[in-house]
């Protein structure tokens, strides 16, 4: 119990500290779209934070929302259902990628750090956020367990296919992103408006790809950086492409 109150403790604080980086996000978004009536797509949801976000500040006629961590579906299900516009939100529980395939896929007690890759424990920043996290939960190892859990590419669902725009496409799955990027077919690619994603800079997940490559793939297919934003305390940025051919 105490443990859970500490975690929720710190997600306020990361809440709060970031508060003025995801303003500036809706803002840029707002001038964007005005009233518009949107389709987005919501890769890690999480507790649905974004989610909230969007529901909050523009006209959505539909969120698909991708979460893998079965434990956190169950309670991001639980807040969609004390939201107003819920039947706006469709949760699909499953982790995105660029192949089907079946992964682990590491849960840390705090889990929005929880990561297909693997884990680095020799860095620094992993030595720091450990003894942290540690402290908080009154337990010597930030790392939950482990899960097998189904991913597809995002073109296997229908969902997708039957979206005749894309106008945001949000990713944050700790180090996963180009792997979802690559599952997009060309057709998808051509109908997004937006991507707007996170990147990591510590090492501490071994993502097998830097931010240039993102970068590349993304200006390869007619995306160039709009917002380039770093997240307080943290070696990670995040980023807005747009696709200029749209």
């Amino acid at each position: 119990m105490i443990n859970r109150i500490f975690i929720k403790i710190l997600s306020l604080f990361i809440n709060i500290i970031d508060s003025q980086k995801k303003k500036k996000i809706i803002d840029f978004f707002k001038a964007k779209f005005n009233k518009e009536l949107l389709n987005i797509i919501d890769i890690g949801a999480h507790k649905g934070e974004t989610i909230s976000l969007f529901l909050k500040n523009f006209n959505i006629n539909k969120i698909l929302a991708f979460e893998a961590n079965p434990a956190i579906c169950k309670q991001l299900e639980k807040t969609l259902k004390d939201h107003k516009q819920y039947d706006k939100v469709n949760l699909i529980r499953c982790g995105i990628g660029d192949k089907e395939e079946t992964k682990n896929l590491i849960i840390f007690n705090e889990t929005s750090s929880s990561t297909f890759n693997p884990i680095n424990k020799d860095t620094q920043y992993y030595k720091r956020k450990e003894k942290i996290l540690s402290f908080l939960n009154f337990n010597k190892n930030n790392l939950q367990n482990k899960l097998e859990i189904k991913i597809y590419p995002l073109s296997y669902f229908r969902e997708v296919n039957d979206f005749d725009k894309i106008d945001i496409l949000k990713i944050d799955t700790e180090g996963y992103e180009l792997n979802i990027l690559k599952g997009l077919s060309q057709d998808h690619l051509k109908k997004i408006k937006y991507i707007y994603f996170e990147h990591h800079y510590d090492l501490m997940i071994k993502k097998n790809y830097t931010y240039r490559e993102i970068k590349n793939f993304l200006n390869k297919n007619n995306f160039y950086l709009s917002i380039k934003l770093k997240m307080n305390l943290r070696k990670t940025f995040e980023y807005i492409y747009e696709n200029k051919k749209y």
